[in-house]
């Protein structure tokens, strides 16, 4: 919306990115070589990935997909497939066309998400304020750490409260308790569990077109905002 061109890179093999845009149906009928699963074959190294980015229907906006056929690749030692360990990084740099590029991964450190860090500058970790969400914090530190070792560039951006409840106590206890960790580390917005996010979900919509007045439109913008004065020093309105 600010007029960056953008492209989203969906690396979680459940494909729940690419199914918010296109459904289920349409996802999961697309081939192996349609999707990002296509960039981790044998062939990939004589082949050119310039159509894989698919259009969403929102002005520069576009979509990597990913379903069912990447989960073959998304082996738990990457460090054992030397070969691939940069794939979507050789992905990517085809894709001068873009400003960002934003890559979603699964909720494991496996090949995929192994891959997105050694392709990414940076590293924006999703916590939910609860127990599960907090636990596995240490590991994700640790892989990022390990892969800047392949990739000096590589940074943490910092951590994303989200599917936060402000009603109850619990949220706010462990919210307080990862400010009180990580400090500045942990992004001022704090994304809620709201009804607009679910509703335009289903809708197959951008909670920012389907609800633009909502809370959860006006959050999203923020973030957006914030995440990118943190990894680039400068506003989306000085950069559109």
């Amino acid at each position: 919306m600010a007029g960056l061109r953008v492209l989203l890179v969906d690396a979680d093999p459940q494909g729940s990115l690419s199914q918010g845009f296109f459904g289920s149906a349409f996802v999961e009928a697309l081939t192996g070589e349609e999707t990002l699963a296509a960039c981790f074959a044998e062939s990939s190294a004589w082949r050119s990935f310039a159509n894989l980015p698919l259009p969403t229907g929102l002005e520069r906006l576009d979509l990597i997909c990913a379903n069912h056929t990447l989960a073959e690749f998304n082996v738990p030692t990457p460090e054992r497939t030397e070969s691939q360990q940069f794939a979507i990084h050789q992905l990517l740099a085809e894709m001068t066309a873009y400003d960002v590029v934003l890559i979603d991964c699964p909720p494991n450190l496996y090949q995929c998400s192994w891959n997105a860090m050694l392709a990414a500058d940076q590293v924006v970790i999703p916590v939910p304020p609860e127990d599960f969400g907090t636990q596995g914090l240490r590991l994700v530190h640790q892989g990022i750490e390990q892969a800047s070792h392949l990739n000096p560039r590589l940074q943490l951006l910092g951590h994303l409260v989200t599917r936060c409840d402000s009603r109850l106590v619990i949220h706010q206890q462990y919210q307080s308790k990862l400010r009180q960790l990580f400090g500045a580390g942990v992004l001022d917005t704090v994304i809620p569990e709201a009804v607009a996010f679910k509703v335009s979900l289903a809708c197959r919509q951008p909670v920012s077109q389907y609800s633009p007045r909502s809370l959860a439109a006006r959050l999203t913008a923020q973030l957006s905002h914030e995440i990118l004065q943190r990894a680039t020093g400068t506003t989306l309105a000085a950069m559109a």
